[in-house]
């Protein structure tokens, strides 16, 4: 299994993610990763921990399954978290000096799964302040826009403007005081939505303020897996707020301190040029 990127990152790419807030990187993992992460969902679906949930609602034909926080539970995905080329692509991209890991995740959804991804950022949903943090987002699947790839409204990281995060669970609400996500769909024609295609082993990198959603999964046989990482980089910092998404547990950090714990370890460092 590759440690290092499949290929070089070049620079138009990393220009095109500070542009956009989000890049498409084709190749990036080869299929040993594919493959490990793979198996390692099938058994997380079949005996997941307590941040599995449910995530399609009543009556819906398919299955939307997230869990988050696997690596800390799971000695193979920990393996991939630390052995793997994603914080290093995740820390290139954003010209990071280092990479910290803020938790993994499985977003799976099954054929036939009617549940939209509603438009959202991830930033405001963590309790963590920066400008580098970043999702990477991989592939373990054929992935097109029938059977639920993402769409990111592009610029949407450089709005200036923290929206309030949107329940995805019918157990959480939110309790920030900032003003709700625009209503993408109806703006449509006046702003420029990005939508990739998939390969497994490509992923996407996008900013954390990026305002993203995605459709359904209306493929009657095709599967839509896809492992995410969530990363932060140079100058990030602990932000602990009331009525935000909760973590595996409380880091033992004080607020505006970076976050270097177990929770979120540094995984990878940028060498020093000789």
């Amino acid at each position: 299994m590759n440690k290092k990127p499949a290929r070089t990152i070049t620079q138009a790419e990393i220009e095109t993610y500070a542009r956009d807030g989000v890049v498409h990187l084709k190749n990036m993992f080869d299929a040993e990763w594919v493959e490990h992460l793979r198996v390692q969902a099938e058994k997380d679906m079949s005996a997941p921990g307590e941040m599995k949930h449910e995530l399609a609602k009543s009556g819906d034909t398919g299955r939307f399954f997230n869990d988050t926080f696997l690596w800390p539970r799971n000695p193979e995905f920990k393996t991939y978290v630390f052995d793997s080329p994603a914080a290093e692509i995740a820390g290139t991209v954003m010209a990071s000096s280092r990479i910290n890991i803020v938790f993994d995740q499985l977003l799976i959804k099954e054929p036939s799964t009617q549940q939209q991804t509603v438009w959202h950022q991830d930033l405001t949903y963590w309790p963590i302040l920066g400008q580098k943090v970043c999702t990477l987002w991989l592939a373990l699947d054929s992935v097109t826009a029938q059977t639920g790839a993402v769409e990111f409204v592009k610029g949407s990281h450089l709005w200036g403007q923290r929206y309030g995060p949107i329940a995805f669970r019918p157990d959480l609400e939110y309790a920030e005081d900032l003003p709700p996500v625009p209503d993408i769909e109806a703006k449509r024609g006046e702003l420029e939505l990005l939508q990739f295609e998939f390969e497994p082993g490509d992923c996407t990198i996008h900013h954390g303020m990026m305002v993203h959603g995605a459709p359904g999964n209306t493929s009657d046989s095709q599967r839509r897996r896809a492992h995410v990482t969530r990363w932060a980089g140079d100058g990030v910092v602990y932000n602990p707020r009331p009525g935000i998404q909760p973590m595996l547990w409380e880091p033992p950090i004080k607020a505006g301190e970076a976050l270097d714990c177990d929770l979120w370890p540094e995984i990878w460092r940028r060498k020093k040029a000789a």
